[in-house]
């Protein structure tokens, strides 16, 4: 409802137009005074008591003797307009009626008369002797309401008023019969009863609502209004109406008020949503207010490193007469009690000078994500507008993980990560402002923090019958996410894929035998499309070297892996199934050992079919990374044979983040090597003939606090092994499940020793710890690609950092690139959902740049 006056109502409507809200050209338009005028009679004869009493006068004359009401009489005149006589408070500075902007009469001594007026009233003498009176009339309703964008308030210009000269005239006459002197406004009207602005019409083309007060929609070709948008007081009035208005608009008020009931139990009634039958009107707002709670919340902080402040009220929709038990909670009820809307406004000043208005907001306080069952969210998503039109939308998160208990709990639950983009474009609902098909001007990260203070000034303000409940259904939430630790669905049924599966490209397994004996084999994609048929051209042969036991490449589950962009893209690609690979685990080598027999190994068979002088682009995860930097640094490999390197969250250097560096520094590796004994190959399902030893090292391995808890068994021993290697979000529930139910099934430790030291290192050394590699970066005369996810996890973008500088420091001459993507963390560079849109590019543009 806008019912804010005649300005303020227009003045709002004037607001909204500019952030994009369609409305009549007739707005401000048809703007009347209600012909009125003030004038001011002083120095009367007759005891007028038309001043209000000061503090004294209150306690010493009697009620009845007492000045008052406001209007004291009336005169109507046949020629169309009414005077009213009025008494001021005693506060009022009634100066105002006497100074340089009025004229008096009679003509020559007004301006003295005025002085002794002032005088008597300060020393308290015959300050009765003063009246205002009121006109009232019929103008021409031709006024404008316009809005200063720069100054952000109304301007208008009055309506022609042609009974002004018979005004005055009869205001003299009165004058003259009380003995006093006329003061008036020298201006034709005043803003005694101000009327229209948004009058009411049949059509968006005289008015800007109709008769029931909805404003009109003009933003299609058809005839439309605004759902839920009505305009209440006496701005809808298109004309003056010679008197008082507040019957005129209390009937109107009523009138709409009437439809509007009417319109509410139709809506309800259509829609089955809440059967409210024949109930009056203050029983359906009663009922209104027991289903919600409301608060306030003020989130502070940064975004794109510059200020923001978001002032937010949140109505939370707690449906009434709820019967609340533990059995409803745990079938998923509590979701939908803790969603609701928000408004306020946010403060970007770097953006936009004036408040950026939430015009559409929700909030989901426990939003969840399947891929993340233990894991609860609060979702925030807020369209906002500024005064000169455009919008933007802001998305935020708090994300409340129960690592290592509650003991993040505080920072997360008062943490929100945002979003904040614009959007152009023209949509007519608001849900199309985020769709794709607008252009992103600005896109920004950042984050918000509730404050202590601001959480006891939300819970101050909150308010609603069910405010308790309320409190109840968000801390029980918390407590199932932190404490109980309860997954909010059940585990995904699990597929049994074909690896072999035959829309998969064929390949062709060539088994290789290392100058240590070992057993591996290395797996071929030839390229069959066409030269000119292919999105690329034919280049070198491809050399894929995976991280520690898991596949990355090769993903049968998925339509778009690397192997497939590659085989479009034109290249005979290789993936290397090395000692680490499940296929082929060994109970006894180190990091060096992949580098110095099984990568020389696969890249001597591919120029075996290639040719001798044939170039290999080489890309390269985690440890396979660590691999094949130490084949090149340690002249296992020679660098005349690699066209390029990429590397992804793995190089010459690897670190760790703090909690994964914690855990090296720990003596659980070596206690782990002394408990396996010989067999240092861990199966990843339960085996009913499984040593106690294995158990035992399983069992601990299981207790390892991780960021992320899963529910598949083998995803939480391979994370508390490892720690998470990807953001589950970001992968889907099929190469999830195939990747620990039929990819990763037996794990080797051998390398853990080794890993372990480079690990504490910081970069690559040798098994027993020795700097035997960074000394010779003359070895590394080729072009690379490092590239890091910028969401954090295992591995930090600090590795890829240093290692571009190193390169760029040492071989200039070459080609060297360094790329943080956002949102991805370690293995979900290669197998996330959207790794082939966002992280595979930079593979093609960089090897292409290389060719």
């Amino acid at each position: 409802f806008l019912a804010a006056g005649v300005l303020g109502t227009t003045k709002i409507l004037f607001e909204s137009e500019r952030r994009g809200l369609k409305l009549s050209s007739r707005l401000g338009h048809g703007f009347s005074c209600n012909g009125n005028n003030v004038a001011y009679v002083a120095g009367s004869q007759a005891r007028l008591n038309a001043y209000g009493l000061n503090k004294k006068q209150f306690t010493t004359i009697p009620l009845l003797d007492r000045p008052g009401p406001t209007i004291t009489s009336s005169y109507t005149s046949s020629a169309g307009f009414t005077i009213q006589t009025g008494v001021l408070p005693t506060s009022f500075p009634y100066m105002l009626f006497k100074g340089i902007t009025t004229y008096g009469w009679p003509n020559g001594c007004w301006f003295l008369q005025g002085l002794i007026d002032k005088v008597k009233h300060l020393m308290g003498l015959k300050a009765s002797q003063g009246m205002v009176l009121n006109v009232m009339g019929y103008d021409s309703c031709d006024g404008r309401k316009t809005f200063d964008k720069e100054t952000n308030k109304i301007r208008f210009t009055q309506a022609h008023d042609p009974l002004l000269l018979r005004k005055i005239q009869a205001l003299q006459s009165i004058s003259k019969k009380l003995g006093g002197i006329l003061f008036m406004s020298r201006y034709r009207s005043t803003s005694v009863h101000l009327l229209g602005g948004c009058n009411a019409a049949s059509d968006s083309l005289n008015g800007v609502c109709n008769p029931k007060g909805q404003v009109f929609d003009v933003s299609g070709d058809q005839p439309a209004r605004h759902e839920g948008l009505y305009v209440c007081d006496g701005s809808l009035i298109p004309c003056s109406v010679g008197i008082n208005p507040i019957l005129t608009i209390t009937t109107i008020s009523e009138y709409i008020s009437k439809h509007l009931v009417q319109e509410v139990l139709n809506f309800k009634n259509s829609n089955s949503r809440l059967d409210i039958g024949l109930q009056s009107h203050h029983e359906v707002q009663t009922m209104k207010s027991k289903k919600n709670v409301t608060f306030k919340e003020t989130l502070k902080g940064f975004i794109g490193g510059m200020p923001c402040i978001a002032y937010l009220a949140v109505k939370i929709n707690l449906p009434g007469q709820l019967t609340f038990s533990q059995n409803n909670i745990e079938k998923g009820y509590e979701h939908s009690l803790l969603r609701g809307k928000v408004g306020g406004y946010v403060v970007f000043q770097t953006i936009n000078k004036e408040p950026l208005y939430v015009i559409d907001g929700e909030i989901d306080m426990l939003a969840i994500n399947n891929r993340t069952p233990y894991t609860q969210y609060m979702h925030y998503k807020l369209v906002l507008a500024s005064a000169s039109g455009s919008r933007y939308l802001l998305e935020g998160k708090k994300v409340m993980n129960p690592y290592i208990l509650a003991t993040y709990a505080w920072k997360e639950s008062k943490t929100l990560h945002v979003t904040f983009k614009e959007f152009t474009g023209k949509d007519d609902k608001q849900s199309k402002i985020c769709g794709d098909n607008n252009q992103q001007k600005v896109d920004l990260k950042g984050e918000l923090h509730l404050s202590v203070v601001e959480l006891l000034k939300s819970l101050i303000s909150m308010q609603g019958n069910q405010k308790g409940l309320f409190v109840c259904l968000l801390l029980q939430s918390l407590w199932r996410t932190y404490i109980l630790q309860i997954p909010r669905n059940a585990e995904p049924r699990f597929t049994n894929f074909d690896k072999n599966n035959k829309t998969y490209p064929t390949s062709c397994l060539h088994e290789l035998k290392t100058g240590d004996g070992c057993r591996i084999s290395c797996q071929q994609w030839r390229c069959n499309v066409k030269p000119w048929k292919s999105k690329g051209v034919h280049g070198y042969p491809i050399l894929l070297l995976n991280g520690h036991s898991t596949e990355s490449f090769c993903l049968p589950t998925e339509p778009t892996d690397l192997v497939r962009t590659l085989l479009e893209e034109g290249y005979d690609t290789w993936n290397l199934l090395a000692r680490t690979h499940p296929q082929h685990a060994s109970n006894k080598f180190t990091i060096e050992d992949i580098a110095k027999f099984d990568i020389p190994a696969a890249i001597t068979k591919i120029q075996e079919l290639h040719g001798p002088n044939t170039k290999i682009h080489v890309i390269a995860h985690c440890v396979g990374g660590l691999a094949i930097n130490i084949a090149l640094l340690g002249g296992y490999v020679s660098a005349a044979h690699v066209a390029s390197l990429s590397c992804i969250n793995s190089s010459m250097f690897f670190k760790l983040t703090t909690s994964g560096l914690l855990k090296m520094r720990l003596p659980l590796i070596p206690i782990s090597m002394v408990v396996l004994g010989k067999n240092k190959i861990i199966s990843m399902s339960e085996e009913p003939n499984e040593s106690f030893s294995h158990w035992l090292v399983k069992s601990i391995v299981r207790l390892i606090p991780r960021y992320e808890r899963c529910t598949l068994s083998g995803c939480d021993l391979f994370s508390g092994i490892f720690g998470n290697t990807f953001w589950h979000e970001n992968v889907t529930h099929s190469i999830h499940e195939w990747l620990i139910k039929q990819n990763v099934t037996r794990l080797p430790l051998s390398a853990f020793p080794h890993l372990r030291k480079i690990c504490i290192s910081g970069f690559i050394v040798d098994p027993k710890g020795r700097n035997e590699y960074l000394i010779h970066p003359e070895r590394m005369a080729l072009p690379t690609l490092f590239v890091s996810g910028g969401r954090t996890l295992l591995v930090t973008p600090e590795t890829t950092f240093l290692a571009h500088k190193y390169m760029k420091l040492h071989q200039p001459k070459f080609k060297h690139k360094r790329v943080v993507i956002e949102g991805f963390g370690h293995s979900d560079l290669l197998i996330g959902e959207n790794a082939h849109k966002k992280v595979f590019p930079y593979f093609l543009s960089h090897i292409r740049s290389i060719e």
